[in-house]
């Protein structure tokens, strides 16, 4: 499938200026963080950055050290080399400000809902009131009274999630919080996050089932045994096509391409340039064909689902963006 073509021709003036998006102060930095089990590198030198207020996706295959790495965040793993701050501290010492969820509810299941989240709270120091408020937030209050063994595995994700709430925390971290729910279960916890998120809240969230990241995250990072391969918005993720366009001569589109963007992003495919762009390179290669006198008919970018973009990166196949730094363009040929 592919979007509209775009409107071409000769530049008639600068492009107007876009006032610049103050950026949120980060709340998560990771800077070459790094774990290994013996000669086995489970987490490799990964640098990253959450801001304030957003859903932040971590992605990965099963085993491409996402656990681990939400773990080392929450203190519970100590790094082999690099550093974490949660918060503008130390990992592990904003405890009182994180909410978490971590490899599945470690409930009691022969407590009601609200029992559990008594221990809880008494434990925290949090009082009875902040019970009732998680219950409702996670739309358990009718349910509260039940065992906890009795839930469904939606439900009992959803209690895990009020467990992690009760200390009204800034930033809630979420690994895999839909694994093995049935649709039903994925619609309950899907409704919840955006909740948590439009109530301002910092989510960071790992998981492997991307339909749910593309509707909930603003940005996200891509990993694969351990190391980073991208980290972006959802939207410009999406984005990591290739630009088709439709010109004649084509060997002259062709040679201004390649001065452009370089040999390895500029290939030929049925008659039409490929290239290998980011969005807002797209203005640019239009303008440099036209001043080149290239006559320049079409212009689109293919789009793709986050999904597919997914697939590619993990295999090691997808364009990353040209203008990412490189410790973040890592492919896993580069390994």
């Amino acid at each position: 499938m592919t979007t509209a073509p775009e409107t071409v021709g000769r530049p008639t003036g600068p492009a107007p200026t876009v006032p610049a998006t103050p950026v949120a102060e980060p709340v998560v930095v990771t800077d070459r963080l790094t774990k290994r089990y013996g000669k086995r590198t489970v987490v490799d030198a990964l640098s990253l950055e959450v801001r304030r207020g957003e859903v932040f996706g971590f992605l990965g295959p099963n085993g491409a050290g996402k656990t681990t790495t939400l773990r080392m965040l929450l203190g519970l793993v100590r790094p082999t080399s690099g550093s974490a701050t949660v918060l503008g501290r130390p990992a592990g010492t904003s405890v009182a400000e994180v909410g978490a969820l971590v490899e599945g509810p470690g409930l009691y299941p022969y407590l009601s809902g609200r029992d559990n989240l008594r221990v809880l709270a008494r434990y925290a120091g949090v009082g009875a009131g902040r019970i009732d408020a998680v219950l409702d937030t996670v739309d358990l209050t009718d349910r509260a009274g039940d065992r906890f063994g009795t839930y469904s595995l939606g439900m009992k994700q959803r209690l895990g999630i009020a467990a992690a709430l009760l200390k009204d925390p800034a930033l809630v971290v979420l690994d895999e919080p839909t694994n093995g729910l049935d649709p039903a279960g994925i619609s309950e916890v899907r409704g919840l996050l955006r909740r948590l998120a439009g109530e301002g809240r910092t989510v960071v969230l790992s998981s492997h089932l991307l339909g749910e990241v593309e509707h909930l995250c603003d940005r996200v990072a891509v990993v694969a045994s351990g190391r980073l391969l991208v980290e972006s918005t959802v939207e410009d993720l999406r984005g990591l096509g290739r630009l088709v366009v439709d010109a004649r001569p084509l060997d002259t589109a062709a040679a201004v391409a390649v001065r452009l963007l370089g040999p390895d992003r500029v290939s030929v495919v049925d008659g039409a340039l490929h290239l290998q762009t980011s969005p807002g390179e797209t203005a640019a290669v239009n303008r440099a064909l036209v001043l080149a006198d290239v006559d320049v008919t079409g212009l689109r970018q293919e789009a793709r689902t986050l999904e597919e973009v997914f697939l590619q990166l993990t295999d090691g196949d997808a364009d990353l963006p040209p203008d990412a730094a490189p410790a973040r363009r890592t492919r896993r040929g580069d390994r």
